[in-house]
């Protein structure tokens, strides 16, 4: 090619230019986006020169490199040198239509980088080489059988409009895998953990069947390893082979491999600068004597020797396990030389991506700090705080040198920011009460500040409430926060799937939040509320009637207190997949309040990955409460042929007789717990389980009460890759528990069971929770409602 191109320039000069001649001028015709000035700053030429046939083919030849223009010609009008060129045409836009496994942006890049993209120069070369790439990434993704077609359309003033059409479709099935020459292991155990596996009936979500050259490389390596982490030094794979089938739909794969033998440490030591005490680095090295040989132990070694140096400043330090093989003997003796490098300090700490959020926001979150050595557990305990936050749907950190320097490096944190607020809507609809709504504003990142401002206004057919939070996490430069909150509500509760009743409430509270340690927290609030509870003759249950009875009024004052401790080790806010957390609380009313009483819970909620594609939590929730002090008691007295008196304390007077006494003891029916719904036991209509009221020929079923303990928990399985999306997973989950009148009446019998799937969303207006829930253990008395949902609200 380049023989026949470098033929025809000689050949054009040639022509254009017969003999040597003086270049008097130089003329350029046929030019139209390009200017004169450009084509003479390439030329080699100008005037004055001669002009020969070896000249002219040089100067043919630079036009043509600049990839400006599809003809060149050189011709000679007396002394002047006439060059006629055909411009390229310009690339007016660019598509990509039918591409759906690979993104646009992605394969934008890449035609960028091969030299085609909008407004540059078209190139019918580069519109070939863009075929044959898109087809090479398509192969390696499976699907053999895609279709790349291009569509190069003209336009007005030399403009193309390029359309690359592709049919992806769909990509080869492994339909077979054989192993040949194991003999110790079994095929399923070596490919226990391989991406590369025939079709199973988890395949449609793991996508293992699916074939791709970079997943089979990757198989072949935990190939390598499966052996040489049982010993098998002089494994080996022999071959590799992958049939296709003529309709390129299905894959077969083989492999032959050479076992060998099992071979022990015969010694291990450690050599080099270890920088720490030698005793203390050995205590690191899990690899011993007389131990089959594992490689998987080595890395383990060479990473803990490494971590234990790079949180001490060696942030390049290395490790190269040295083996020395004896085949005679089947033993392996191992050098571990350890090579600290420069100690490394960290210059500075840049933040990328935080549009809204103030840079000391994130600063205050840094356990590595500017100037220090560096400290590989200190960065990576920064990054997981960042992702605490609840401010970024991704952070990730880079460690690029300074230039110059061998021991400095600098900290790049790259944060995408995510909606920190929510706008929770609430929607529902129920026979009796009709539509619901209710709205909630809340913005974890006021202003970009890290503060946290909610309001709350929302009517539905069973509340009016309006509410005002705020909470400063850094009210202290030591980490206390501070945090204020108002509310004022109206509650129907006949219409909120408990007893019929209705209170008034209004409450002031402040809390103040210490940190202990860099995953515990203590927090201390007090607060002021005051509840006026209405009833409604012949519909609220006589329990409830009986208790303000025996109180003597219905407005309950109450100066109440809470200490509560917290751990949380999870490292993200919203999509954990890993980590514990961890609540107790005690809340107490003090002495001098309406009614006394107390109250205990305990959270527990803990992320265990299971495979990439696996989260398994396990969450358990239990409360319990109880008035402390004296009970109060009424008496109701009558002297004959009068009305009933009510007598508080002491026994009725001369001359009257005792009727009836009423006793208030327990924990208030209005801080009862409920459960059922979609944030406790999927499945079961909100706040309809545990102890109901006597039947009555208006409630043959009674009303739900709640009760003094609870008892809720659950095992939830997430898929955090069926959807290509950070914001959104799906989980199957069975749900369990109760609520009961007191501590004597907790009955594992009477534990309700439920399973089903959700979807969780962290939609722009806040997270969103749908869930359809099957009960496996039910009463005759429950209430179910299978498909459930909440807009709004922690996940």
């Amino acid at each position: 090619m380049t023989f026949t191109l470098a033929a025809a320039f000689e050949a054009r000069a040639q022509e254009g230019a017969a003999s040597e001649y003086v270049i008097e001028d130089i003329r350029v015709d046929g030019l139209q986006r390009i200017s004169a000035g450009t084509v003479l700053t390439y030329l080699p030429v100008e005037k004055g020169d001669h002009l020969d046939s070896s000249k002219a083919g040089e100067a043919i030849r630079a036009l043509y490199k600049t990839g400006f223009f599809e003809n060149v010609r050189l011709d000679r009008q007396d002394g002047i040198l006439v060059i006629t060129v055909a411009e390229r045409p310009a690339v007016n836009s660019l598509k990509l239509e039918g591409n759906k496994d690979i993104k646009t942006e992605d394969l934008m890049k890449g035609l960028q980088e091969i030299g085609l993209s909008e407004g540059n120069t078209f190139d019918r070369l580069a519109l070939d080489r863009v075929t044959q790439e898109l087809t090479r990434q398509y192969n390696n993704r499976g699907k053999y059988n895609v279709e790349i077609t291009p569509d190069v359309k003209a336009l007005g003033r030399n403009r193309v409009d390029v359309t690359i059409k592709v049919k992806e479709g769909k990509a080869a099935k492994i339909r077979h895998v054989n192993l040949v020459g194991t003999e110790t292991f079994k095929s399923k155990d070596i490919m226990e953990g391989w991406e590369s596996r025939e079709s199973n009936w988890l395949s449609w979500y793991r996508r293992d069947d699916q074939y791709s050259k970079e997943k089979l490389s990757g198989d072949i390596e935990k190939l390598n390893s499966f052996y040489l982490d049982r010993g098998y030094v002089d494994f080996a794979v022999d071959s590799t082979q992958v049939a296709i089938s003529a309709d390129k739909r299905d894959m077969f794969i083989s492999a032959g491999i050479t076992e060998g033998v099992k071979y022990k440490v015969s010694d291990v030591k450690v050599t080099g600068d270890t920088v720490l005490p030698l005793q203390d680095i050995e205590r690191l090295v899990l690899v011993k004597k007389d131990q089959t040989f594992s490689r998987a132990l080595l890395e383990y070694t060479s990473d803990a020797i490494t971590s234990t140096l790079s949180n001490i400043g060696y942030a390049f330090s290395q490790v190269n396990p040295i083996p020395t093989v004896d085949r005679e003997n089947r033993t392996v003796a191992i050098n571990l030389q350890v090579v600290p490098g420069p100690r490394v300090n960290v210059r500075r700490i840049v933040f990328k991506g935080n549009a809204r959020t103030g840079d000391e926001i994130l600063r205050r979150e840094m356990r590595q700090f500017e100037g220090a050595w560096y400290s590989q557990a200190a960065v990576d305990r920064s990054k997981i705080r960042l992702q605490r936050l609840g401010f970024f749907e991704t952070v990730d950190v880079e460690t690029p040198p300074v230039p110059g320097s061998n021991d400095q490096v600098d900290l790049v944190y790259s944060v995408k920011e995510t909606s920190s607020g929510s706008f929770s809507f609430g929607l529902g609809y129920s026979q009796s009460s009709g539509l619901t709504t209710s709205i909630d504003l809340s913005q974890n990142n006021f202003l970009g500040t890290g503060n946290r401002v909610a309001v709350s206004a929302s009517r539905s057919t069973y509340q009016d409430r309006y509410a005002f939070s705020f909470t400063n996490p850094y009210f202290t430069d030591g980490g206390a926060s501070l945090g204020y909150n108002l509310s004022w509500s109206e509650t129907d509760y006949s219409d909120y799937n408990t007893a019929y009743y209705a209170t008034t409430n209004a409450a002031a509270r402040t809390i103040l939040g210490l940190p202990i340690t860099e995953n515990d927290s203590v927090s201390v609030a007090f607060g002021i509320d005051s509840n006026e509870v209405s009833t409604y003759s012949g519909s609220t249950p006589q329990a409830i009637i009986d208790y303000i009875d025996a109180i003597g009024h219905r407005t309950f004052h109450a100066w109440r207190t809470e200490l509560a401790w917290a751990r949380d080790s999870r490292n993200d806010y919203f999509m954990p997949t890993r980590g514990t957390y961890q609540r107790t609380s005690a809340e107490i009313t003090l002495p001098g309040s309406t009614v006394e009483y107390f109250k205990l819970n305990y959270e527990f909620s803990k992320y265990i990955p299971l495979a990439p594609f696996l989260v398994l939590n396990t969450r358990l929730e239990l409360g319990y409460g109880d008035s402390y002090g004296q009970d109060t008691t009424r008496r109701f007295c009558q002297v004959q042929g009068s009305d009933p008196i009510v007598k508080a304390g002491s026994e009725c007077e001369s001359g009257s007789s005792e009727v009836s006494t009423i006793t208030a003891t327990g924990l208030p029916f209005f801080e009862n717990f409920y459960a059922g719904g979609v944030r406790s036991i999927r499945g079961f209509r909100d706040n309809t389980l545990g102890p109901r009221s006597e039947p009555t020929s208006s409630y043959a079923d009674g009303q739900p009460l709640g009760g003094a303990v609870k008892t809720t928990g659950s095992l939830e399985m997430y898929f955090p890759k069926l959807f290509d999306s950070k914001a959104a997973r799906v989980s199957a989950f069975v749900d369990f528990g109760n609520v009961f009148a007191d501590v004597d009446s907790v009955d594992t019998a009477e534990f309700r069971v439920s399973t089903g799937i959700s979807l969780l969303w962290r939609a722009p207006v806040g997270p969103i929770s749908i869930s359809y829930a099957f009960p496996l253990r039910q009463g005759d008395d429950d209430e179910i409602e299978r498909l459930q949902f909440t807009f709004g609200g922690g996940f």
